[in-house]
């Protein structure tokens, strides 16, 4: 089968590798219709080079028609339209019971103590071959696959296996009271729908970044923007906008590669020069986050507010205004999103045939899967209007 393949920096392939087949009772084979890049992917085509194999296949969007499982697979057959979450949860042990899927211990990466295996995600969460392929292994499907209707086109379930689930859950986590406001710092995809699901919920939202387009995707569902490029001091602006005070909530859409962090970025850059070996030991020990977005999001919420921390973050050691977070009496919510925990909110408005979540206006560009390094490219440089990418198989 045809698969995306990593082989360093910026260094993506569409080649040939070997089809996938089921190795326990508890999985399925899907042929992969569609399959999203991720704006975590852009961390394994950036920085995470020490953590991922060459040849290792990327991505963990995916969504399809079931082609085979195991014997144990019960809840799905074949010819099932199906969506499958990026983590990989078992239903069943105890982290699962509480509804804490990113935490399954059945599939946790204890070698390296991380949560759930992810799908095309480094060796830290399991090296579990990925989604940007033609056809895809899906281990613990006795549970995982989000069964889907057939008719509507892909991209109106897509999202169901990383996307909304996880805007969803930063909204849910950021705790925004009744009638109450947040401010959205970076609108890619999934800032995007974290401004989307905050307005469809009633409550007022602030969406910040510096590009464009991503600006007025989000003007165009009900947010107010501040645009990060033109404004020298963005929590400032966003207090103008809140009577002095900032808004009751904040959701870092970021991550580890916000812009407006120049000595993290050197350290990124220096990290990803040195060895494998080296660098990795530095990545599990160091703080090499650029952390330009959380610090305004601490400067930007109100007192007594809640952040909640969506985009990702890779550094052991970063530094943090302990003072300021402690005098403001923040809290502070943050993780992989427990996507299983979401899916009987969200199924409603992916059906809803008025899209009330605007889902079918996110995608800026669909590819072919060998087209694949190109969506890389722009999509990390922020080119050609690049805000969605979904590969077709």
């Amino acid at each position: 089968m045809k698969a995306l393949t990593w082989h360093g920096k910026r260094d993506v392939r569409v080649e040939e590798v070997a089809d996938p087949a089921i190795k326990e009772p508890t999985d399925a084979i899907i042929k992969v219709t569609t399959s999203g890049i991720c704006g975590s992917d852009l961390h394994l085509y950036e920085l995470f080079g020490p953590f991922i194999g060459e040849g290792d296949i990327l991505g963990h969007e995916p969504m399809g028609i079931v082609e085979e499982v195991g014997a144990e697979v019960r809840n799905i057959r074949p010819g099932d339209r199906v969506v499958i979450p990026f983590n990989i949860s078992c239903g069943h042990c105890p982290m699962c019971r509480m509804k804490l899927f990113a935490q399954c211990e059945t599939t946790q990466v204890r070698d390296h103590g991380m949560g759930a295996a992810l799908f095309g995600y480094t060796k830290l969460y399991g090296e579990v071959p990925g989604a940007q392929a033609e056809y895809l292994r899906v281990p613990q499907a006795q549970f995982g696959p989000i069964q889907v209707p057939e008719g509507p086109p892909d991209e109106r379930f897509v999202y169901l296996s990383d996307v909304l689930p996880t805007s969803w859950q930063a909204v849910a986590w950021a705790d925004i009271p009744e009638g109450g406001d947040v401010t959205v710092f970076g609108l890619g995809p999934i800032g995007q729908m974290c401004a989307r699901i905050a307005r469809h919920l009633g409550h007022r939202v602030i969406a910040v970044d510096g590009v464009p387009e991503r600006l007025a995707m989000a003007r165009r569902h009900g947010a107010e923007t501040v645009d990060a490029s033109e404004v020298s001091d963005v929590p400032e602006a966003v207090r103008d906008l809140t009577q002095g005070r900032g808004t009751d909530s904040v959701i870092d859409a970021v991550g580890m590669e916000a812009h407006g962090s120049p000595m993290a970025k050197l350290a990124q850059t220096v990290t990803g020069m040195l060895p494998d070996r080296v660098a990795a030991g530095m990545m599990t020990t160091a703080g090499v986050d650029r952390l330009a977005a959380l610090h305004q999001a601490i400067d930007t919420v109100r007192r007594g507010g809640t952040i909640s921390v969506s985009g990702v973050y890779g550094g052991m050691s970063d530094p943090l205004p302990m003072l300021r977070m402690f005098d403001k009496g923040l809290t502070l919510r943050m993780g992989q999103a427990h996507v299983k925990r979401w899916v009987n909110e969200l199924l409603p408005l992916v059906t809803d045939t008025a899209d009330p979540l605007g889902v079918e206006d996110l995608a800026t560009h669909r590819l072919p899967l060998a087209e694949a390094p190109h969506g890389y490219e722009i999509f990390q440089k922020k080119r050609d209007g690049a805000v969605k990418v979904l590969l077709t198989c």
